[in-house]
């Protein structure tokens, strides 16, 4: 017996995790909310995924993920927002 290829395997739950996706940024739009940096960030992400290069998880966490050394003085909220804000 061969062994079920992986597509076999993780297809339908890549193509929900991707129609959830999309589902959210048409959210986003309806309500106006587009513009945020987070889903700017995200939807930068996005290209990452579907370049044809090897590391694509990799670049999308980093891509995420806030690279800031510098200790900010005090907290204001408690937990993360889930994209750094670039500097513009």
């Amino acid at each position: 017996m061969s062994a079920t290829p992986l597509v076999d395997l993780q297809f339908i739950d890549a193509r929900s995790r991707l129609i959830d996706l999309a589902a959210f940024l048409d959210r986003m739009e309806r309500h106006g909310q587009a513009d945020d940096y987070r889903i700017v960030e995200l939807k930068r992400a996005i290209l990452e995924v579907t370049k044809d290069e090897p590391g694509r998880a990799r670049r999308v966490l980093e891509s995420l993920s806030d690279h800031s050394v510098k200790p900010i003085p005090a907290a204001t909220v408690q937990g993360a927002f889930g994209a750094p804000r670039r500097e513009v």
